[in-house]
């Protein structure tokens, strides 16, 4: 995975911890060459006059507050440079976040998204929100998920699904497992390869052969899966003490295996299915992206269009 080119996202609401910009820090002594663009996007309702009644007043009040912003990206730009890195700085106003960060995207071809999850205190964990997922579906090039900016990345997992239940491209199982590998190399941490299966829940088996021998069953199904999944790790020369076979709820599985291997990274795959149904990861990836203690890295396929975008 070559990095030369990373957009942080910075909350403008969080005056002292960036954890997304801490961990681009990181990411920069492995990839010194690599350009830095501190992003931000602010919006505040009191001073959207909307078309009607928009004033010169509250024009320059947005200038001020963007001024505000651009010094304060300056302060976070300056020990970076100070340690010999690239970093420029963009601050501009919009009310909806993922679309000005889909546009910096397309304007900047940054190799590189970085953005920080939110702490939600109702629940007390850290959950995606809606412009998180947004930038899953649309987002042209890799999105870090920022969680634990503070965890070295020494056991990079790459997700995998060999049998395509999923409804994802074999060619993008490749481009996960590349990216894996260059990274842990890169980082000099270990490489993992991870799949998740689950038979069919002896409670929802309703074809009476299934019934009478689940336990046959489920074996085959073990069987199928674990054969694909060696294949494919074969044919990428993945050591077997890093491949790991899970049964279970996904969902429920993955989030376990993280927490318990000490992975750092959790990199996934996101699909597009078509321009109507817009891009979706699936629902599994969904349901266990909240739940996964670690950063997670998203990868779009080989040629991937924000299906969000205007047609040319």
């Amino acid at each position: 995975m070559n990095i030369g080119h990373m957009l942080v996202v910075i909350d403008p609401t969080s005056e002292n911890k960036q954890p997304d910009l801490d961990r681009a820090e990181k990411l920069a002594s492995h990839f010194p060459r690599a350009r830095i663009t501190l992003f931000l996007c602010d919006y505040n309702a009191a001073l959207d006059g909307g078309i009607m009644f928009d004033t010169r007043g509250l024009e320059q009040a947005r200038e001020s507050l963007l001024g505000h912003h651009e010094e304060r990206l300056e302060k976070l730009a300056r020990p970076l440079r100070q340690a010999g890195h690239s970093v420029d700085v963009l601050a501009v106003w919009g009310k909806r976040l993922d679309r000005h960060i889909l546009r910096a995207v397309q304007d900047l071809k940054p190799d590189l998204v970085l953005k920080t999850t939110h702490h939600h205190n109702p629940l007390k964990r850290l959950l995606l929100t809606n412009t998180d997922w947004q930038l899953i579906r649309h987002c042209e090039v890799p999105l870090w998920l920022v969680k634990r900016s503070e965890a070295p990345l020494d056991n990079i997992c790459a997700s995998v699904d060999p049998l395509h239940e999923a409804d994802k491209p074999a060619v993008l199982d490749l481009k996960l497992i590349a990216s894996a590998r260059s990274l842990s190399e890169s980082v000099k941490g270990r490489m993992h390869l991870v799949h998740c299966f689950n038979p069919l829940p002896r409670t929802m088996a309703f074809d009476a052969s299934i019934v009478v021998d689940y336990d046959s069953y489920a074996d085959d199904v073990r069987k199928r899966h674990a054969e694909a999944f060696d294949q494919l790790a074969d044919k990428n020369d993945v050591a077997e003490t890093s491949r790991h076979l899970l049964s279970g709820y996904p969902e429920e599985a993955i989030p376990e295996f993280v927490e318990k291997q000490g992975i750092n990274l959790l990199i996934m795959g996101a699909v597009s299915r078509s321009r109507l149904e817009s891009a979706l990861i699936g629902h599994t990836a969904e349901r266990l992206l909240d739940d996964c203690p670690c950063d997670v890295l998203i990868v779009k396929p080989e040629g991937f269009v924000d299906p969000s975008k205007p047609s040319e």
